[in-house]
């Protein structure tokens, strides 16, 4: 019985052992991600904005090298929508007037 009880005994340490250098692992590895050694300090390409339009679709407004370049997202592909400085973006839009649409079609 004691044989058992001491096999027990080993398995549970063992287990700890394990467990405790797995969460040590991951903390180191945590550590290294935050550090700056691995991170870029300059970003040529970031997502401004996103808005979903729907359950698989959406538009991003991305930056790169001071430009800005929208684009429409679906499973299917990734088309530019438009593009222009980065430095346009602040300036404020003209203002419009009401909208119009073209009539209907008599059916």
């Amino acid at each position: 019985m004691n044989a058992s009880w001491g096999s027990i005994v080993q398995y549970l340490l063992s287990f700890a052992l394990v467990v405790g250098l797995l969460l040590g692992l991951l903390w180191a590895i945590k550590r290294l991600q935050l550090s700056s050694t691995f991170t870029r300090r300059e970003q040529r390409l970031r997502v401004v904005e996103t808005l979903a339009l729907g359950a698989r679709m959406k538009i991003a407004l991305v930056r790169c090298d001071g430009r800005e370049v929208l684009v429409g997202i679906t499973p299917a592909q990734i088309t530019p929508l438009g593009t222009w400085r980065a430095a346009d973006a602040g300036a404020p839009l003209p203002p419009q007037g009401p909208a119009t649409f073209p009539p209907e079609p008599d059916l």
